[in-house]
């Protein structure tokens, strides 16, 4: 099969003005050079699309030509997609950035997908386990690669705490502590005009969890991804503590493991004064780690009767710097997470086959009040799109 040997082309659906991880997005595919945005849709608002492709942040424009309105701003992805398909098929974009609102991934996506067009999509992959379970039947059909990105997972002390626990550093996994702590949803901030606010906590644009939807799958991805476990049964309190928010700002989800163990979600977008409080520690019967996003170059490691140490990435001392690639070669770092997939022009394993199993926790994701037991296996009729495939950029 012909693997491209070329920078990508990214098309990106939502990241238009007053947008948050839309330019998150951009700049990781971007930072080596190995991929280049050439299309948007990136508003709601043909306007605000083509504000958004105006800013100077977005240049150097496309080394190829195309007609105005690619990287100046499509305005809607149907149309981004029709324009596209019209031109010949060496000129099209490679794959598609969702960065929009939760409410628009499954029908974006589906769409690209039945054009032939890879799809990396952001968390969650869908508001319901329905359209999961559509999604996933249109991946099959497609052959392309879709993936969903829980980006966390790329930092290297991760993978090293990755690789300590499925070495047998730690003994047998006993406990995991995951937490994200935010402060940002204190106040009633969708009622201020902020727009992230609005949408976040807003059912039909969000899905049916708030916090824990928003930010507590990423915790519970982080745990599944270090501990090589996957999380089987679910037991919720979830709160909603400023009046009149309609979805949850606050939960405590206690978690059992296929292997196992036993542990904790913790996820809060009112713990005041915290910013990015994301934190993993998994505790086996020898030793245990501890990880935090705040301070992701460092690696805090105990043990039954040694003192406790502080690993952080270190440096080859002597090594002398690789050699640039040949002209026309993508960069190294490009060749990691999704990328290689899309060069490819395939995928080696099904990126949807968990997601149902994820989304399956709905019960859990709109409670109220402290829930019983409830399996991952057993199917609902609404979910909040967690996806436990890891990639990044």
């Amino acid at each position: 099969m012909e693997q491209l040997d070329r920078t990508l082309r990214m098309g990106m659906v939502g990241g238009g003005p007053g947008a948050f991880i839309g330019e998150v997005h951009r700049r990781a595919a971007c930072l080596d050079g190995d991929v280049e945005l050439v299309a948007g849709a990136f508003a709601s608002t043909e306007a605000r699309s083509r504000q958004r492709g105006r800013e100077p942040r977005l240049e150097p424009a496309p080394v190829y030509g195309g007609p105005p309105g690619r990287l100046g701003g499509y305005g809607t992805h149907a149309a981004m997609l029709d324009g596209e398909l019209a031109r010949p098929p060496a000129e099209r974009i490679d794959f598609v950035s969702i960065v929009a609102p939760n409410d628009t991934h499954a029908p974006v996506a589906s769409a690209f997908l039945a054009a032939g067009i890879h799809v990396v999509c952001d968390k969650p992959m869908t508001l319901d386990v329905t359209e999961a379970r559509a999604l996933k039947r249109a991946v099959g059909r497609s052959g392309c690669v879709f993936a969903l990105t829980h980006n966390y997972s790329g930092y290297p002390m991760v993978k090293l705490a990755r690789d300590l626990v499925g070495g047998g550093e730690l003994g047998r996994v006993r406990k995991v502590v995951a937490e994200y702590r935010q402060g940002w949803l204190a106040t009633p901030l969708e009622r201020s005009g902020n727009k992230q606010a609005r949408w976040r906590t807003d059912p039909r644009r969000s899905g049916a969890a708030g916090c824990m939807g928003d930010i507590g799958t990423h915790a519970a991805h982080l745990a599944e991804y270090v501990t090589g476990q996957r999380i089987t049964r679910v037991s919720a309190d979830l709160a909603t503590f400023v009046p009149r928010r309609r979805l949850d700002d606050d939960g405590s989800v206690l978690v059992r493991f296929d292997g196992g163990a036993r542990g904790v979600v913790l996820a809060s977008q009112v713990a005041v004064g915290e910013e990015n409080g994301l934190t993993l520690a998994v505790y086996g019967d020898r030793r245990g780690l501890t990880w935090r996003q705040e301070e992701p170059n460092t690696l805090r490691v105990t043990s039954l009767d040694g003192p406790v140490e502080i690993w952080s990435r270190g440096q080859a001392p002597g090594a002398p710097p690789r050699p640039p690639p040949a002209p026309g070669a993508p960069p190294r770092r490009g060749r990691r997470g999704c990328r290689p997939a899309i060069r490819r022009r395939s995928w080696r394993r099904s990126p949807t086959s968990t997601v149902t199993r994820a989304m399956r926790c709905a019960p859990v994701c709109s409670a109220r009040r402290p829930t019983p037991w409830l399996s991952t296996s057993r199917p609902s009729a609404t979910g909040y799109g967690a996806c436990s495939s890891s990639m990044r950029w």
